[in-house]
């Protein structure tokens, strides 16, 4: 059997090992039989959680050595990795903590991160020039550990708010969080419509210029967004609704944004259903269960994750990557999109942990701001890769 298939087979144990733990961890907010079977309930769940971790640590490896070089070059590999550093961020803070609640909602994240990455093409690859250098073990893995650990504020920020939130009345607090779960919902969107259109093996290519040259593109899924100026080649399949934006730039721009409105459509009809048979707003229906949230241990995870996650992320997201585009580019920096939203991520961090230790915003203001953090660092994992062409988009 070759590595890479062994390497995906340990990645798949992985994912449906946390699947299986995020039961569990569910198992201890609904137990009645007491707090012993809860906690009993709790090891089982943290148990099958690290075995999961070990299995797409050896995932990594075992990719690493059918490639022969570190798995973090591309989409696919980068937001796996990341996945997992969420994981290892989760597992030593729940070591800290034990909070049985935090798994519950940060396995999760990292489920979604996961099944997000398995979107895009799995196949190996060599490095293409401008990635073979250390640096990119370097620059990737920090950065990639620092997002993760700013993730798990994100996954203690949520569960204050839903669980301290009133939702007896409809506000602009409760409009925010129904969003939040929006945007939960139109990532799993993802997930479901790709999946359901690969498997119908669903192909549709389109010609269009770029710089005065005629370039093809494949969509997997039908237009709705088609290429500026493009024409439909594959009889049979759905012409576009309208035609991307021309600022657009990039022969896959127009396919991403395609994908992009895809994911906000299947999320809404996926938020609608679950309104439908709630018959409640979504966290009002989550807020029962979060009975024994304690709000300042809660919080407590919360910061603690951002003054962890934050130094790393400076390091990995800025320090490394400007080096690296020294040696790469022969400039530090460069105003490539990429670049740019790490230092807006970096800037909302600096100003969270400002915030907090100059400004007392502790609480439901500190919640807020983890989540918002954790927006931006998923939109420059997401919209930035899909939509916006740069030097990074190699990945």
């Amino acid at each position: 059997m070759e590595l890479s298939t062994i390497s995906s087979g340990l990645l798949y144990a992985a994912f449906i090992l946390y699947l299986v733990a995020t039961f569990f961890f569910a198992g201890t907010i609904r137990d009645k039989r007491g707090k012993s079977n809860s906690d009993r309930l709790g090891k089982i769940a943290i148990a099958i959680t690290i075995v999961g971790f070990l299995s797409q640590v050896s995932y990594f490896f075992t990719r690493w050595v059918a490639s022969s070089h570190a798995p973090v070059s591309n989409l696919f590999e980068y937001t796996t990795f990341f996945g997992m550093m969420l994981v290892l961020a989760f597992i030593i803070i729940y070591f800290i903590y034990r909070l049985n609640l935090l798994g519950l909602f940060a396995l999760p994240v990292a489920l979604l991160v996961i099944a997000y990455a398995s979107m895009f093409p799995t196949e190996i690859s060599p490095l293409i020039p401008s990635l073979k250098s250390h640096w990119l073990y370097i620059h990737v893995t920090t950065a990639a550990l620092g997002e993760a650990i700013l993730a798990v504020s994100f996954a203690a920020g949520l569960i204050y708010l839903i669980s301290q939130v009133d939702q007896a009345r409809r506000s602009k607090r409760t409009t925010w969080l129904e969003i939040i779960i929006y945007s939960i919902l139109a990532t799993l969107g993802f997930v479901i419509i790709t999946s359901v259109f690969s498997g119908f093996g669903y192909n549709a290519q389109f010609q269009f210029p770029i710089e005065g040259e005629e370039v093809t593109v494949d969509y997997h899924l039908p237009a709705i967004a088609g290429p500026s100026e493009g024409e439909l080649l594959t009889e049979d399949a759905m012409g576009p609704v309208f035609e991307a934006p021309g600022w657009m730039h990039g022969e896959n721009a127009a396919r991403k944004f395609n994908t992009l409105i895809w994911s906000m459509m299947v999320g809404l009809i996926l938020y609608i259903a679950a309104r439908l048979i709630l018959r409640k707003r979504v966290a009002a229906a989550i807020q029962p269960l979060l009975k024994k949230a304690n709000p300042d241990l809660v919080d407590e995870i919360s910061y603690r994750s951002v003054a962890i996650g934050f130094p790393v992320f400076t390091l990995g997201a800025l320090i490394f990557a400007m080096i690296w585009a020294q040696q790469a580019w022969d400039r530090f920096w460069g105003w490539d999109p990429k670049e740019v939203w790490a230092l807006i991520t970096w800037f909302f961090y600096a100003a969270f942990l400002h915030l907090r230790l100059s400004r007392g915003w502790h609480g439901e203001k500190s919640a807020w701001l983890a989540v918002g953090g954790f927006a931006i660092i998923m939109f420059n994992l997401i919209a930035v890769n899909l939509i916006i062409a740069g030097l990074h988009s190699y990945a």
